[in-house]
């Protein structure tokens, strides 16, 4: 069903009050002059490594570790994003670099 340019255009005006909205709030809640909430910097010190277990957790769900290849693509990506974050602490390049060794892995060596 194709949307009219009325619809589009409060779709793109609704995107675009919600992404400066989530972008300012916190600069208006948590202004620099003002020490913020306790549980604000609790919650910014345990979150990151939170969601980084929950996305390694996400990311090994449905390896099939009894047939195929054993997961081994999977680690060995794991092992290669950890390594070059060790390596050059630069997260970009870890990621891109874990991405394209798992692709290569999926793509030429575990066909």
């Amino acid at each position: 069903m194709p949307l009219t340019t009325v619809q589009i255009l409060a779709i793109i005006l609704a995107v675009s009050l919600g992404t400066q909205i989530t972008r300012w709030l916190p600069f208006l809640l948590f202004p620099e002059s003002k020490q913020p909430p306790k549980v604000v910097l609790y919650l910014g010190k345990v979150l990151p490594p939170a969601m980084m277990g929950l996305l390694v957790v996400y990311c090994f769900k449905n390896v099939s570790w009894l047939s195929g290849s054993h997961g081994a693509p999977e680690l060995l990506a794991t092992a290669a994003v950890v390594g070059l974050h060790l390596w050059k602490k630069n997260v970009l390049l870890s990621i891109a670099g874990g991405t394209a060794l798992y692709m290569v892995l999926l793509q030429v060596v575990f066909t």
